[in-house]
């Protein structure tokens, strides 16, 4: 199919999410905070003294390593996990950030940029807190993420973004859900994933719009050789992002010897696996539904 023929179907799709940006716009609008003022930072963290990250959501729960440590050392490891999923956090919307200011206002998209600047907004203000927790308790942990060799075609590259941000998104999500909730948790931590949570659920729903209508607009022009590309691409996504959960340098800092070789058996472990395959249920069952996934991404799981 021609490149007009996919242009006006994706005007078309992104007709029909206008009333979504709107009243997503008008929440952003309703619910806008001021990072600097919204929290008041504890003078210090204790890390063996309180937990930081809930202790079932920990990458060595269910290990023989999580059995033999005690009390403080099993919240220490929590605490530099929360600093790992915050570091996380940060780089992925480093790349998420870029992504959204190279496309506002680009002709093709002028129908979502009103929330596109909400979106982007949201996601520096969700750095400030991210980047206040590790800056003031600890550091921010580097990323192992490689650059992608070569830049795709335009409509291969707009998907990839918005379907690794929704990815990357709902599985963040999952943890800021049950860490906000948890009553164990020290209440900074809480505060951070709580008001994460708060502003995603947006993000979210906005994503999977997105994602269905750029499949559906661009998907039909492309050949079975670019399609089943995205769909290997973005199961190696899911094995990427979730690799990062098993920091080496968390458990160096832990305490831990032999952190390389911990990281890849605690990946391994069925309860992991189990675990990594029920968080992302929900997005591998989305993606299924539209088309853009055939099967579930087993390597990840």
């Amino acid at each position: 199919m021609s490149a007009g023929s996919s242009a006006v179907r994706l005007k078309k799709e992104l007709a029909s999410l206008a009333e979504t940006t709107e009243r997503l716009s008008r929440l952003s609008r309703r619910s806008y905070q001021n990072p600097y003022s919204a929290v008041e930072w504890p003078a210090t963290a204790r890390p063996e003294d309180e937990w930081f990250s809930s202790p079932e959501y920990l990458s060595l729960y269910g290990t023989p390593e999580w059995e033999k440590l005690d009390d403080p050392g099993r919240k220490r490891l929590a605490f530099y996990e929360a600093v790992n999923f915050y570091s996380l956090n940060i780089h992925g919307e480093k790349g998420l950030m870029e992504g959204l200011a190279a496309r506002l206002y680009r002709k093709d998209l002028l129908e979502i940029s009103e929330y596109l600047h909400h979106f982007l907004d949201e996601e520096n203000k969700h750095s400030i807190y991210f980047g206040g927790f590790c800056t003031r308790y600890a550091k921010v942990y580097r990323s192992r993420q490689l650059p992608v060799a070569e830049k795709p075609p335009r409509e291969v590259d707009d998907l990839l973004f918005f379907v690794k941000t929704m990815v990357f998104e709902e599985i963040v999500d999952d943890y800021n859900w049950v860490q906000s909730r948890d009553p164990r948790l020290e209440r900074i931590a809480r505060f951070i994933n709580h008001n994460h949570h708060f502003e995603e659920s947006r993000h979210l729903i906005f994503g999977r719009q997105l994602v269905t209508a750029l499949w559906r607009a661009y998907s039909p022009g492309w050949s079975a050789e670019t399609q089943e590309d995205v769909r290997a691409y973005l199961e190696q996504f899911f094995i990427m992002t979730w690799r990062e959960y098993y920091n080496p340098d968390v458990y160096v800092d832990a305490g831990f010897q032999d952190a390389w070789e911990l990281a890849e058996s605690a990946w391994s472990l069925p309860a992991q696996r189990e675990h990594r395959r029920a968080v992302s249920a929900k997005c591998v069952e989305f993606l299924r539904g539209i088309g853009l996934l055939l099967k579930e991404p087993s390597d990840a799981f």
